[in-house]
């Protein structure tokens, strides 16, 4: 079974990983390409400048960025990109903020998981109804 991990890209490369993915818009601080490893970088998952800039990491502003940035990501076709890309594999996706538990990739990993609950069948009835 799959399964989707997130973890801070400074820390040390694991065969546990799976596909490493990073999700950040700008490139990390630090960290060669060479050393990092990744598999794919998807930066166009991120949060949008506006949004990013707005939320500057602040654990008060948390709540709301999580809701603007699932907004974002609904209408965001990437996410069905690196849906795809994950596939039925583990993967690793890499990020790197100071904070563990707030931050995007901890929203994405989430939202990630909850659209991959949706199977095909259930997307069909749904349609289905939808269009009588």
């Amino acid at each position: 079974m799959s399964m989707i991990l997130i973890k801070r890209i400074y820390e040390s490369v694991s065969a546990q990983d799976g596909k490493r993915i990073l999700v950040d818009r700008l490139w990390p601080r630090g960290v060669r390409k060479d050393v990092a490893s990744l598999d794919l970088w998807c930066k166009e998952v991120a949060p949008t400048p506006p949004l990013r800039v707005w939320f500057d990491h602040r654990a008060d502003r948390f709540h709301e960025f999580k809701e603007r940035y699932k907004d974002e990501l609904r209408t965001n076709s990437a996410v069905s990109t690196l849906l795809t890309f994950i596939g039925e594999h583990r993967a690793t996706l890499l990020y790197a903020a100071h904070d563990t538990k707030v931050n995007h990739a901890v929203v994405l990993a989430d939202f990630l998981a909850r659209a991959r609950e949706i199977t095909p069948m259930t997307t069909k009835l749904v349609s289905k109804h939808t269009s009588s």
